[in-house]
């Protein structure tokens, strides 16, 4: 039995959805911003995005780079805040 995919995890998907509003925040279709990334040398189908934004599939940090140099923004803008996302609700209140 081959092994199964790790999930993805909370800091996974609040970046998919980052890159999903920014994307259409600019303008962009899923076919255009691939066509972009594919242009500066990290070739990507709107397929694989289209996954990426659904959390279907994971989203490697070269991904993450040239996602974000296609949408003209840092990369660190399209991660979430790790505190949002690993701290349980609640935990650390005093």
């Amino acid at each position: 039995m081959p092994p199964r995919p790790l999930e993805i995890g909370p800091a996974g998907r609040a970046t998919a959805h980052a890159i999903e509003r920014t994307r259409t925040a600019r303008g962009y279709s899923q076919r255009q911003l691939a066509a972009r990334v594919t242009a500066l040398g990290r070739p990507m189908t709107f397929t694989a995005l289209s996954r990426i934004e659904r959390t279907v599939r994971r989203c490697d940090i070269d991904d993450l780079v040239a996602i974000a140099a296609a949408l003209g923004t840092p990369p660190q803008a399209l991660l979430a805040d790790p505190r949002a996302c690993l701290d349980p609700v609640g935990a650390g209140a005093t």
